[in-house]
């Protein structure tokens, strides 16, 4: 199967040129279905920009036409499926922006109503396997969808996040609705100072620029811009004097 070998000997080099995607230490395993046109990644990445990175890579090479992710990213703490679970939801619960929103756990087969309020503007239902958290339900705006992942992404121990969160009414997206949704995750962020930070979005892409007195919070900014769905690539300008 020539091609078969070619996509993926393509997709491989492509990971091993970027310097966010260490395969030496953290091996992915690339997998091309000829027949589907579909590739399949898998494996344990750094972090979430090399998770991103990847999936992007990927989806640039000719004959590929659909990716599936089962990258997964080392947890800098690693839990069990419960405490990620618990960690979750206690951020959802606290979010003000989703008080009027029902929130259920499944856990063992069952599902726990871990808030109920008498006229909720929507529901949010979390499962967690093996680190990766899975968010369902509905929400109002795509706002609170993505709120709602890099919420998720927070939580101590987690792998991976899948948000298969219906938006109703649907709404269209476009970079405005990121640039928004990014802000409102920076003023969030208690690791940063959200108002030394500009952000500016096109085609998907986000440019962070400003000034912080530290990597770490250099490097969180960029962390959150890569937790927000849709975001397709991050530029960080951001200069760190001390």
């Amino acid at each position: 199967m020539p091609e078969k070998n070619q996509v993926e000997r393509a997709v491989l080099a492509a990971l091993e040129r970027d310097a966010a995607i260490n395969l030496h230490r953290h091996p992915v395993r690339v997998e091309y279905d000829h027949a589907r046109r579909a590739l399949i990644l898998e494996g344990e990445v750094e972090d979430i920009v090399a998770k991103k990175r990847a999936y992007e890579h990927a989806s640039r090479i000719d004959g590929v036409q659909g990716v599936m992710d089962r990258l997964r990213v080392v947890p800098s703490e690693p839990r069990g499926d419960g405490a990620v679970r618990v960690s979750v939801a206690a951020a959802l619960l606290q979010e003000p922006a989703l008080l009027n929103h029902a929130l259920r756990a499944h856990n063992k087969g069952l599902v726990e109503s871990l808030r109920a309020p008498p006229a909720a503007d929507g529901v949010i239902e979390i499962a967690v396997q093996d680190g990766v958290v899975t968010l369902t339900g509905r929400v109002g705006s795509l706002s609170h969808r993505r709120l709602i992942g890099v919420l998720a992404w927070w939580a101590p121990g987690r792998r991976d996040v899948i948000v298969e969160i219906e938006v109703a009414p649907p709404e269209a997206d476009n970079d405005g609705e990121i640039a928004d949704a990014l802000r409102l995750v920076l003023e969030k962020d208690p690791l940063v100072h959200a108002d030394q930070i500009g952000v500016r979005v096109r085609d998907r892409a986000v440019t962070l620029a400003g000034v912080v007195a530290t990597a770490e919070e250099k490097k969180m900014a960029e962390l959150d811009a890569w937790y927000l769905l849709g975001v397709s690539q991050v530029i960080n300008r951001i200069e760190v004097r001390g």
